[in-house]
């Protein structure tokens, strides 16, 4: 579930750039008003204004609406994972381990280590 909404929030938010990149800046509309042939644009006399405006209101909504979605699933998680409980270590290794000291014969530790005076 998580991974079909996220595929739905990267295709709103490139379907976003795109919609917000065809639209006119502010000074391009000063041209349309000498007549500069607006009219016969694929949207109509008043150009692609109002039709890209609502779509892009509308693909901005559905994206927020999928970002809050998406954030209340993630922390939906009861108990935190870690890497590190993920991995099984067998008694049998744990019990068998031996830590390696330098300086010590073999490398085992011994529990009759002169004291260190300080």
């Amino acid at each position: 579930m998580q991974t079909i909404l996220l595929v739905i929030h990267i295709a709103l938010g490139l379907a976003l750039i795109a919609i917000i990149l065809l639209q006119q800046g502010a000074g391009a509309t000063a041209g349309a008003a000498f007549g500069s042939g607006a009219s016969s644009t694929v949207f109509g006399s008043r150009g692609s204004a109002s039709f890209l405006t609502r779509t892009t209101g509308v693909l901005a909504l559905v994206f927020f609406a999928n970002s809050f979605f998406l954030a209340y699933i993630s922390g939906q998680s009861i108990e935190p994972t870690s890497i590190l409980e993920q991995v099984e270590v067998p008694a049998a290794v744990v019990e068998e381990a031996e830590i390696d000291l330098p300086g010590l014969p073999g490398g085992a530790v011994t529990d009759d280590l002169p004291m260190i005076p300080e």
